[in-house]
């Protein structure tokens, strides 16, 4: 049985495909297209799929959309209608597109993919559920999805055992923590959907959060069932494009922050008292949750399930003892979840664990070395694995900056180790360094570490049980005081890292490098941030990781084999 997922038409479009209940491809269109964030139809997504099968589009047996498109658009009517006049120019924005496209996914796949054969649409946070879940090690959990919003749920909450999925509970739209958080991250300065991680790495600068605290705590009302609402006389999103007005910045004491205007204080206080006002949500539910279904496990999925900074005090705040979020919790995730619920839901199989991350193209050394002469490059290939990590570890020793690029692309908005740039983490300049030279983006952002799994105890404060999804980068840990100073280029202002944790057995290369360069100076973590600069994705072919070498002052660049010198 093959099943091709497709989630398309908000943001992040992406497609999956799996063949008898194995996950065999799946990417985000952004990396073919080269737009953040592509939401148009993924034509290149699904044309990879389907050659990484060697199959035509008739040979699959069912295609599985993320969401039930007429249910969003009855959502989007009733809210146009309820908040009109006000709502009239976003109506007008928004409703040819939807007659147009986002209603005709069946027409589509027929007419411009030539598909004939059946079409299963899931709902939103049900494939959002079924992403986590079904590339879980549980056999039983319970199930919380959180979002913007999907057709009307922007929150879910459930229980999953064996291949019975089941969400029980649905906060809806308007009454969302995603859109509270994008609403801050546009107060801010910051761009919604795209962005919300500046605040995280924001909310650490924020030294008196306290002043704000209530204010933004009074935005949402939790209630005795573990439901919750917005205040929405704070928010515009349901009428407007601008998510907030001017009665939050009446009660935040000032007006919104300009893109890219300095950053002062009360912003740092700002972000800092909303990071905690979401985490404090977020454990209020969980804990509510954990009554009703007391399993030791946790599945945690949807957009918001990237807070890695609330994730890695989730098991410390609540009853869990474990805890698993998929590589790519948010919509571009969900077209894999669309595609796993319906496969479990009609073979009755319970979930099988996630083999890899790394579910996206490969290249070969033909592809390679042809990119390369397109250039005009020198490069020197080195087919002795031993020697290249013995010359890589020297160089990252010697404070170079190496844009690493192997094998297949990883599945989800995290580099790990595939489209990379690494460096070593003992020199605090470093952290300057790539920001100014290389990714061109905020100073205050950290970049995050990448450790050898048998160390992680050695320089993190973790969770008793460090969860599997720590290897997605999908966790935030303190350091221990004593090794800070041994790593500095990695370590927030707040003394934490988002780690990511890595073994033998998922990432052998990568494993290797990190441990020639541990061999070589004991310590088994070295500096790992995505391949790419600022507003670009994540490179995904040799051409795309040559320009971006070229464009930058990365010093070296390896692809599989082959070695750059700038």
């Amino acid at each position: 049985m093959v099943i091709l997922g497709i989630s398309c038409f908000y943001h992040d479009s992406a497609a999956a495909i799996i063949k008898d209940g194995q996950i065999i491809a799946a990417a985000q269109e952004e990396r073919f297209t080269r737009v953040k964030h592509d939401n148009t139809f993924p034509y290149k997504s699904i044309e990879f799929c389907l050659n990484s099968l060697g199959i035509a589009i008739n040979e699959v047996d069912y295609i599985a959309f993320y969401e039930k498109p007429i249910l969003k658009f009855s959502r989007i009517l009733e809210q146009h209608v309820a908040h009109f006049p006000k709502s009239i120019k976003i109506f007008f924005d928004t409703i040819p597109e939807w007659l147009l496209r986002k209603l005709r996914i069946k027409e589509i796949l027929k007419s411009e993919l030539h598909y004939h054969g059946k079409i299963v649409y899931v709902p939103h946070h049900l494939s959002h559920a079924a992403a986590s879940y079904f590339t879980s090690p549980f056999q039983e959990a319970s199930i919380l999805t959180l979002d913007g919003v999907g057709e009307w749920a922007t929150t879910t909450y459930g229980y999953a055992k064996d291949h019975h999925l089941k969400l029980e509970k649905q906060i809806n739209f308007p009454h969302s923590l995603g859109l509270f958080y994008s609403a801050m991250t546009a107060y801010l300065g910051f761009a919604v959907n795209n962005d919300e991680y500046k605040v995280m790495g924001l909310s650490a600068y924020g030294k008196n959060p306290k002043e704000y605290y209530q204010k933004i705590k009074g935005l949402i009302k939790l209630n005795s069932d573990g439901s919750y609402q917005l205040d929405t006389k704070y928010f515009s999103f349901e009428y407007r494009e601008k998510m907030f007005n001017q009665h939050l910045c009446k009660l935040l004491g000032g007006p919104a922050r300009v893109k890219d205007s300095e950053m002062i204080s009360r912003y740092e206080n700002i972000a800092a008292a909303t990071q905690q006002v979401f985490e404090e949500t977020l454990f209020f539910i969980l804990n509510k949750l954990h009554k009703k279904h007391p399993s030791k496990n946790l599945i945690l999925s949807g957009g918001s399930a990237l807070n890695s900074l609330a994730n890695g005090k989730i098991l410390k705040n609540t009853p869990f003892k474990n805890l698993y979020i998929t590589p790519d919790p948010g919509d571009g995730g969900a077209s894999l979840g669309a595609a796993l619920y319906l496969y479990h839901h009609l073979t009755k199989t319970p979930p099988m664990l996630l083999p890899s991350p790394y579910l996206g193209p490969e290249f070969t050394p033909w592809q390679i070395n042809t990119a390369i002469k397109k250039f005009k490059l020198k490069s020197s290939l080195i087919s002795n694995q031993n020697k290249l990590y013995d010359l890589l570890s020297d160089l990252l020793i010697n404070q170079k900056v190496i844009g690493y690029f192997q094998g297949r692309m990883e599945w989800g908005p995290r580099a790990l180790g595939n489209r990379s740039i690494l460096a070593a983490a003992t020199s605090q300049e470093m952290q300057d360094i790539i920001n100014a030279k290389v990714k061109h983006r905020e100073m205050f952002r950290p970049f995050a570490p990448v450790i050898l799994r048998e160390h992680t105890k050695d320089y993190f404060i973790t969770d008793k049980n460090i969860p599997i999804s720590a290897d997605y980068m999908l966790l935030v840990y303190p350091f221990k005081k004593k090794v800070q100073s041994k790593v500095p280029a990695v370590v927030h202002v707040d003394g934490t890292g988002r780690l990511q944790t890595i073994d033998k057995e998922s990432n052998p290369k990568y494993y290797q490098l990190i441990n020639a360069y541990y061999k070589k100076t004991g310590i088994p973590l070295i500096l790992n941030t995505s391949f790419n600069v600022k507003g670009e994705p994540i490179v995904c072919t040799p051409e795309d990781a040559i320009k971006c070498f070229l464009n930058t002052e990365i010093d070296y660049l390896v692809i599989n084999n082959y070695l750059i010198k700038k």
